[in-house]
């Protein structure tokens, strides 16, 4: 069976800030691969540039996006022009009729009506092959557009060679994005082609025009992050002299052979649609950031200094939501590809200093906390990767566990005040109550990497201490996590419904059962399992009401919470996503599956409105493949947690009958 026909690559994309479905963006790209494409509808530096119902259409963009609200890096756009040529990419939009459109992960079909021309893409590693029909008899040009930053293009032969230094809220130091258009069998009239907007030098309105000779014009696109050569490099060894065709078909048995990874058979094609819709999800992030070299090694740009180092690199992924539920699935699915991209974080730590928190490209560090620590526990029980790997991914952990960054971009916010006082203090820091229990789990994974390793008992006992930190913000009187200042005083006027201020992205009912780790120590605190799984009760019947507290304003996860209607349990973000779990793990298992099957039938579906909220770089769709399965990361860095029951008729993990 083949399973690319149920994947709807366009679901989550019907978004917009103030109220995510997703906030996805419909990716014709390989699993993992650096180059991802993606039509771009309207508005090209704003994160949303695609709707999928608006049949309005400025071109195909190559993007790395991987949140909106993190937005793009070294994008450009293609557009073929016939009906007057245009400097600017709004003046040259053109209409496409969606319904006659193909979207799949491995081939892109748009026909851009005013041109007359049929646009068809299939993606390779590091760039794509496309192919243009054109079917009105008019001198035609692809026009290729700005996102953002400076631009500058020039011709050589066959190619078309381009550089951006555009990128947004990383650092990155020196950061280029070379690409190499390659047009085949005289596709491209050098002499009529038109370079604009660069006459002093590079310039953020630069474009270009290629002039296409014939009716079907050919293209290969390789990219590079480290020069003009590798991105011709990057052609030559994606794409050779492999027919379009034979491109096409290496893209789809690719992508078939990772579908494959996890077959079920479902009771209705909806509910296949939406699995491998989702399952699609998961192997798209985070992206490749190395390039291989003419010897065949893996090297890659380094944006601590802007040099080529050695080895492999990856990046587009938050930890703080990819944790939950990404990386135990690929230590069940794909623990090679686990393994590589471990490596490439540890070189970040190895190259500049801290682990990755929230890179794309450059470090962000737009969520809080070093969750990182969870992924490499999780590594380390699995058996993935080197004991030369853990040994450097340990020692990155307790460099950011014991060292507080000038630049809150880097380790843990907090850090100092932690270690001093047993918790970060609410007039410290924001956030403080997340900080805390954040800092607590990563403490509990440190002593399990430490204990895998055969470090000393010292070193593991004391961060098993440091672990139960979490204890010092319970409040017995309320039964929820607060923050205290460093007084250790609460603060007056509690509201367990008001969010933001101690608390990142909920209130004290999203927050306070965040101890994975030590399930049985918060039970004590609550007086017993009995009592704990009471608070449970009490939080998925309470209305979804949320105050907007810290933040003066709505945000979009309160809007999903309230739409959702399932009392405090926010499905629609990822703090929420382990409370069905703690009724299996103290044997309410029935409890857990009403609330699982709830959550996945109701509020998952493969539209293009189909997730409950940000599905974020893989977590959420992972979490709908754990709930069809019947099992769940509870604690990342400890075995499953299991239900008898699964969603699904039958599984099989790589062509292994699934058996709990």
């Amino acid at each position: 069976m083949n399973y690319i026909p149920f994947v709807n690559i366009k679901m989550g994309t019907k978004s917009v800030p103030r109220f995510s479905c997703g906030n996805t963006l419909a990716l014709t790209q390989r699993p993992f691969a650096m180059a991802g494409w993606c039509p771009q509808t309207q508005d090209p530096q704003s994160g949303w540039f695609f709707k999928p119902d608006v049949p309005a259409l400025e071109g195909i963009r190559l993007t790395h996006q991987p949140s909106p609200w993190i937005n793009d890096y070294g994008a450009f756009v293609m557009t073929p022009q016939n009906d007057g040529v245009y400097n600017a990419n709004p003046a040259a939009w053109s209409s496409y009729r969606i319904e006659d459109s193909v979207y799949r992960p491995d081939y892109l079909m748009i026909r851009f009506l005013r041109s007359g021309t049929k646009f068809e893409l299939t993606p390779t590693e590091r760039g794509a092959a496309i192919r243009l029909s054109v079917e009105v008899d008019r001198p035609t040009c692809l026009s290729f557009f700005p996102v953002r930053g400076n631009y500058s293009y020039r011709v050589e032969g066959d190619y078309l060679l381009g550089v951006t230094d555009g990128h947004t809220l990383d650092a990155a130091k020196d950061f280029r994005m070379y690409f190499a258009v390659k047009f085949l069998d005289g596709g491209m009239d050098a002499q009529k082609t038109v370079l604009f907007g660069q006459d002093n030098g590079p310039a953020p309105g630069a474009g270009a025009h290629v002039a296409l000779n014939g009716k079907v014009v050919e293209a290969r696109i390789g990219t590079s992050y480290i020069s003009e050569e590798q991105a011709k490099l990057a052609i030559e060894q994606d794409c050779g002299n492999k027919s379009f065709a034979t491109l096409c078909d290496e893209a789809e048995d690719l992508w078939e052979e990772y579908l494959h990874r996890v077959e079920v058979e479902t009771e209705t094609d909806e509910e296949m649609e939406t699995f491998y819709s989702c399952l699609y999800r998961t192997f798209l992030f985070p992206h490749k950031a190395y390039e291989i070299d003419a010897q065949g090694n893996p090297i890659h740009y380094c944006p601590f200094d802007g040099q080529t180092k050695k080895g492999y690199r990856y990046t587009d992924n938050g930890f703080w939501d990819t944790y939950r539920t990404v990386y135990p699935f690929f230590s069940m699915v794909a623990r090679d590809e686990f393994a590589q991209i471990l490596e490439g974080f540890v070189n970040d730590y190895l190259e500049g200093g801290w682990l990755p928190r929230w890179p794309s490209l450059g470090e962000v560090g737009c969520m809080p906390s070093t969750l990182i620590d969870a992924v490499i526990a999780e590594a380390a029980q699995d058996g993935i990767g080197s004991r030369e790997l853990l040994e450097n991914a340990l020692q990155g952990m307790l460099h950011h566990a014991n060292n507080e960054s000038k630049e809150a971009r880097y380790g843990r916010n907090g850090c100092q005040a932690y270690l001093k006082y047993g918790y970060v203090p609410r007039n410290l820091n924001r956030e403080s109550v997340n900080l805390t229990l954040d800092a607590a789990y990563g403490d509990w994974c440190i002593a399990e990497v430490a204990q895998r390793l055969g470090k000393s008992e010292e070193l593991v006992a004391q961060y098993r201490k440091r672990a139960l930190n979490y204890r010092n913000l319970f409040d017995p009187e309320t039964g929820f996590m607060r923050g205290r200042d460093e007084q250790g005083k609460m603060a007056d006027n509690f509201d367990p419904f008001s969010w933001g201020g101690e608390y990142t992205e909920g209130s004290a009912w999203q927050s306070s059962f965040a101890v994975q780790h030590d399930l049985d120590g918060l039970a004590e605190l609550y007086g017993g399992p009995d009592k704990l799984l009471k608070k449970l009760d009490d939080l998925f019947a309470a209305p979804p009401i949320y105050r907007v507290g810290g933040y003066k304003t709505e945000i979009h996860e309160m809007s999903e919470m309230a739409a959702c209607d399932l009392g405090q349990f926010a499905i629609s973000n990822q703090p929420s996503f382990h409370f069905p779990w703690i009724y299996a793990y103290f044997g309410q298992e029935e409890k857990c599956a009403y609330w699982v099957r709830r959550a996945a039938q109701e509020y998952f579906y493969a539209g293009d409105d189909g997730y409950p909220g940000d599905e974020d770089n893989g977590t959420m769709s992972a979490w709908y493949i754990f709930a069809c399965l019947g099992i769940y990361p509870l604690c990342p860095g400890k075995p499953m947690v299991k239900i008898p029951q699964m969603l699904v008729k039958s599984a099989k993990i790589l062509g292994v009958p699934f058996v709990k």
